[in-house]
């Protein structure tokens, strides 16, 4: 026997799934929130914002909040007005017919249907593979310019990649760095030609080529990194204030392969102006479905947009089954 169908399911606790439940459930939905599990991945309950400690750009904080103490208010918040919330991994979906269905772990039956669905999984920051990264997050080592740069006023600091994405945190960080070095293993950039053009006519970006990090030094603020070429096998180590982390995101989609449409880079794809998927009653927002922004306070949006649309969609539906 399935489970009776809720209103509303959501799929992830970061700031866009969290804001979404409590849109949500203000609207007497009685939303159902699957948070995720414990994780050191990303994906865990809360999303990248639970490894993330000063908080400076989300308004309403004029000292700013740690990262964790800012979810655990969009918690308490969803839960004080009615969300349900799981502390379960989605591990299946079945989005061909409605209700929806939702299943955890390995068993049958379904763990909940529902008459519409929100998708807010979140999305990962590629990261190195180097064991002093989980420990040094937020500590000097960072994946976002735009959250972390002002940190780092009049400080060295090295950004690694070659991408755009990788330019345009190195230009960005010039507002705050004495210094930033990118770090690329090649000896060219991957980046568009305005891009490089940019980088390249900055004062303030030193490049460092044929390199790769082989490990991030410090024990409670990092310190420093060790590279090695990538020809001749020299090593040598860089003194820096902070490092930027720039190879690039993976959206949390996996889970929706085959079930809903996605970019080539598997981002979720959205309708224009709205959160509604190719499947009328699922809706993505938050980072799963933008690769453009990528702030908690756009997710947090995306979030509001997502639990209104889902509101106006049960309220068009013939049977009214929500009611």
């Amino acid at each position: 026997m399935s489970p009776q169908p809720r209103n509303v399911v959501i799929i992830g606790s970061g700031p866009a799934g969290l804001t979404a439940a409590i849109y949500c459930a203000r609207a007497n939905l009685a939303p159902l929130v699957f948070e995720g599990e414990p994780s050191s991945t990303g994906d865990q309950p809360g999303g990248q914002l639970m490894i993330t400690t000063d908080v400076e750009n989300y308004p309403g904080f004029p000292d700013g909040v740690q990262g964790p103490d800012l979810m655990a208010a969009f918690r308490t918040q969803a839960s004080r007005f009615g969300a349900e919330l799981r502390t379960e991994k989605v591990s299946r979906v079945d989005f061909s017919q409605r209700p929806f269905r939702l299943w955890v772990g390995d068993g049958d039956p379904a763990a909940a249907t529902a008459q519409a669905v929100i998708v807010s999984t979140g999305a990962q920051s590629l990261m190195l593979g180097l064991e002093a990264e989980e420990r040094l997050i937020g500590r000097g080592l960072s994946t976002c310019a735009t959250c972390d740069g002002f940190f780092f006023r009049d400080q060295e600091i090295a950004v690694v990649g070659g991408g755009d994405s990788a330019m345009e945190e190195a230009l960005f960080l010039t507002k705050f760095a004495s210094k930033v070095t990118v770090i690329h293993r090649r000896d060219q950039l991957r980046a568009s030609k305005i891009m490089q053009d940019r980088a390249f006519a900055s004062d303030r970006i030193d490049f460092l080529w044929d390199h790769a990090v082989i490990d991030i030094l410090g024990s409670e603020a990092l310190e420093g990194v060790r590279v090695r070429h990538t020809g001749n096998g020299a090593e040598q180590t860089l003194p820096l204030a902070g490092l930027f982390v720039a190879i690039g995101h993976r959206p949390n989609t996996d889970l929706f392969k085959g079930a809903l449409d996605m970019h080539p880079s598997g981002y979720l794809m959205t309708e224009p102006d709205s959160t509604r998927t190719n499947v009328p009653g699922v809706f993505a927002c938050g980072d799963v479905q933008d690769d453009v922004y990528r702030q908690a306070v756009t997710a947090a949006g995306s979030g509001c947009m997502a639990a209104i649309d889902a509101e106006r969609w049960l309220e068009a539906q013939p049977e009214r089954e929500h009611r």
